[in-house]
C-alpha cells in the first residue's frame, strides 16, 4: 500500500506541476488574448467538488480499461491538482519583478527561455509550496482511490486502512494507530525539510499577490 500511494502521489504531483506552470505564468512571458478569463476559469474548476466528477471520470477510466492500475489515479488526480496548483502559482508568479522579464525580452530571450531561466528559478518556494500541497492531497485522497483501485494488491493507504482494519463494528485499534503513524510520516518528513520554502511560498503569494 505504501508503494502504491507513493508512486501515485509523486507522479501525479510532478505531472500536475508541469501542467500548471504555463497557465499560471503572468505577462509578458505567456500573454495572450483572454488570459485573464482563463485564470478565472481555472479557479472555478477548482471549486467543482470531486463528488460531481467521479461518475463521468469512472466512465472514462472504464472505457480506457485502466481500473486497478496506477494510471487510473495518475490521470484522475490532476483534474483537481492542476487548477489548485495554477491558482496558487499565479499569486506567487506575480511577486517576481516584471522588469527582469521585460529586460530579458529586450535582450532577445524567447518566452520559453524567460520561463525556464528566470521565472522558475525565482519561483522555487512557490513551486515547493504547490508541490507539497499536491502531494498531501494525493496521499490522503480516498474517494477516487476507493473507486478506481480497490483490489487487494493496488490499494492505497487510506483505502487499505478502512477496508482491512475496520470490519463492521470491530476496530483493530492497535493496527489503526500504527497505520496512522506510518501513513502520516512521509508527509510530516516532507514538511519538516521544506518548511521554510513552504511558508515563504504561501506568504509571498497571499500578501503580495
Amino acid at each position: 500500500m505504501v508503494k502504491n500511494t507513493l508512486i501515485v502521489s509523486v507522479v501525479s504531483t510532478v505531472l500536475s506541476l508541469a501542467c500548471s506552470v504555463l497557465p499560471a505564468t503572468p505577462w509578458p512571458v505567456c500573454a495572450f488574448p483572454g488570459s485573464n478569463f482563463l485564470g478565472v476559469g481555472i479557479f472555478m474548476a477548482y471549486l467543482v467538488p470531486p463528488t460531481l466528477l467521479f461518475l463521468p471520470l469512472a466512465q472514462v477510466i472504464a472505457k480506457l480499461g485502466l481500473y486497478n492500475t496506477y494510471w487510473a489515479l495518475i490521470l484522475t488526480y490532476p483534474t483537481q491538482l492542476i487548477p489548485f496548483a495554477s491558482w496558487l502559482l499565479m499569486g506567487y508568479f506575480r511577486t517576481n519583478p516584471k522588469e527582469i522579464e521585460e529586460s530579458a525580452m529586450a535582450d532577445g530571450c524567447s518566452r520559453l527561455q524567460i520561463l525556464w531561466r528566470m521565472v522558475l528559478p525565482l519561483s522555487v518556494p512557490g513551486l515547493l509550496s504547490a508541490g507539497i500541497f499536491c502531494f498531501t492531497l494525493c496521499w490522503n485522497e480516498f474517494l477516487y482511490a476507493l473507486i478506481f483501485m480497490s483490489s487487494g494488491s493496488m490499494k492505497t493507504i487510506p483505502v487499505g486502512v478502512v477496508s482491512d482494519l475496520i470490519k463492521a463494528d470491530v476496530l483493530f485499534w492497535g493496527s489503526l494507530m500504527a497505520a496512522a503513524v506510518l501513513g502520516s510520516f512521509p508527509v510530516a518528513l516532507l514538511y519538516s525539510f521544506f518548511v521554510k520554502h513552504y511558508v515563504s511560498g504561501l506568504t509571498a503569494g497571499a500578501v503580495k499577490g
